[in-house]
């Protein structure tokens, strides 16, 4: 994954109106996560999608990474938290998924719970894959657990 020093707009979800952004989770109102992936280049709950992540520091960097689509906001946005290659085993905001399509070289995956993202569906890059909806609950039941989603 290539690390960008400030702002790229021509990379989908990294600038404008369909821009990725942070979401408070405990603010986002009703939240209903349901498993329902289909593979028609739209996101859904339930599929590995790419977009720009801005860097936590909010400095205007940023990463074109893999995020987990959880939920459909009323809005039409979507609800998303990222993941790493980077071990994350004893640490209890990341949920183990495991190895899958969206990494090319096989690598297990970590999701981070602890950071909820707002994408818009003209903010992806590519659809990647569906998750299981075994590995898919284990990190809607987290997120349920910590911010009291249904």
């Amino acid at each position: 994954m290539t690390t960008y020093t400030d702002s790229h707009p021509e990379f989908p979800g990294a600038a404008g109106p369909y821009a990725t952004t942070e979401a408070e989770p405990r603010e986002v109102g009703r939240v209903r996560t349901e498993y329902a992936p289909a593979h028609d280049g739209d996101p859904d709950p339930g599929e590995i999608v790419w977009t720009w992540v801005p860097f936590e520091e909010n400095d205007g960097r940023g990463k074109d990474r893999p995020v987990l689509v959880v939920a459909r906001e009323a809005a039409g946005t979507l609800l998303a938290v990222q993941l790493s290659s980077k071990r994350h085993d004893h640490d209890h905001e990341w949920v183990a998924i495991g190895a899958g399509p969206w990494d090319r070289e096989g690598r297990d995956s970590w999701v981070d719970v602890d950071r909820v993202l707002r994408l818009h569906e003209q903010g992806m890059r590519r659809e990647a894959c569906a998750l299981d909806r075994g590995r898919f609950n284990l990190v809607v039941n987290r997120l349920k657990e910590l911010y009291g989603w249904r």
